[in-house]
Formats: structure tokens, C-alpha cells, sequence
């Protein structure tokens, strides 16, 4: 079994343009979100970002073969990716990791398009 059912896709803002974080806030509140909820063979991805820095999508697939797949189709249009168009470069890395386990804090856990 392949045990590599994590993504990591990180992009630099370190040439990005100023309002870049309003931008990819957005943009992940509408279209990005909806696109990937529901999506099949995904358990749920995040969106991660240090402002003037990184934004990053962290993806958990139900099996390896689910983020290969995935990783196999982003990876030939990544430079064209809506990040990527919006940073202005494409992404500095495509990571597969496994993810071992994660736990449900008290406060529980919400789907948001936006925090």
C-alpha cells in the first residue's frame, strides 16, 4: 500500500504583488474552495499562507494512488494554476508526505471558505 497520501503544493510571495493575500484569500473563498469540496478520493484539503511569504495547499487523499493521480494531473498544468497565475511563478514545490494521523480538536471541526 502506498502510505504517501499527503500533498504539499507551496508557491513563494516574495516577488508576488502587494494585495496578494487579499487576492489568494478570494480566490480561495470563491472558486478554490467549492471546487474542492466533495471532490472524490480527497479527505480535505487546507490552505496555508504566511502573508509576504508562502501560500501553500495541503491536501490529505483517501489512499496514495488517490494523490498520485492528482499530484500526476496538477503537476502538467502547475505553472497555469490559478496560484500560479495570481503569484506571478509557479510553484516551488509538489510534496507528497504521509500523513500519519489527525486529530479533531474540542472546538471541533468546521468547513469554512474562509477564516
Amino acid at each position: 500500500m502506498n502510505n504517501l497520501n499527503g500533498l504539499t503544493v507551496r508557491w513563494s510571495l516574495a516577488d508576488a504583488p502587494a494585495d496578494i493575500a487579499d487576492r489568494l484569500r478570494d480566490y480561495v473563498e470563491e472558486p478554490s474552495h467549492a471546487r474542492f469540496t466533495g471532490k472524490p478520493g480527497l479527505r480535505f484539503k487546507s490552505w496555508r499562507m504566511v502573508p509576504g511569504q508562502w501560500f501553500e495547499g495541503c491536501y490529505v487523499f483517501e489512499t496514495g494512488e488517490a494523490r498520485e493521480a492528482f499530484q500526476t494531473e496538477f503537476a502538467a498544468i502547475a505553472d497555469k494554476a490559478p496560484v500560479s497565475e495570481l503569484t506571478g511563478a509557479g510553484p516551488l514545490y509538489l510534496e507528497p508526505c504521509e500523513v500519519v494521523a489527525v486529530a479533531e480538536g474540542g472546538a471541533g471541526f468546521t468547513p469554512y471558505a474562509r477564516y
